[in-house]
């Protein structure tokens, strides 16, 4: 069984940086896509970033492109999230997810996520 767990939430203040991690365990790493969702207080879930099996492909919401970075070692088995020029609206719990494929390509749809972590808080203040 695959296990996630997300680290490196908090507070931040309004344009500074956070790096969120994702450690993968269960099974290997290399045979899922991996990405990062995230939640507000009273909205639906939504996609933020999702990377590829080997890393090579990356695809990003309109909301972060630009200002977050998506990536992954292989050999940590771990995914990262790299968050610059934070702003209010990006305050939710963000989540990772692996999706097992055998596709070279990202996955995009929550629903063709396998497994979720249980999330880490982002607080964005102004």
């Amino acid at each position: 069984q695959v296990q996630l767990v997300e680290s490196g939430g908090g507070l931040v203040q309004a344009g500074g940086s956070r790096r969120l991690s994702c450690a993968f365990s269960g099974r290997t790493f290399s045979n899922y896509a991996m990405g990062w969702f995230r939640q507000a207080p009273g909205k639906e879930r939504e996609f933020v970033a999702a990377v590829s099996r080997s890393g090579g492909n990356t695809y990003y919401a309109d909301s972060v492109k630009g200002r977050f970075t998506i990536s992954r070692d292989n050999a940590k088995n771990t995914v990262y999230l790299q968050m610059n020029s934070l702003k209010p609206e990006d305050t939710a719990r963000h989540y990772c997810a692996a999706a097992y494929t055998p596709y070279s390509g990202t996955v995009i749809s929550p629903n063709d996520y396998d497994y979720w972590g249980q999330g880490t808080q982002v607080t964005v203040s102004s």
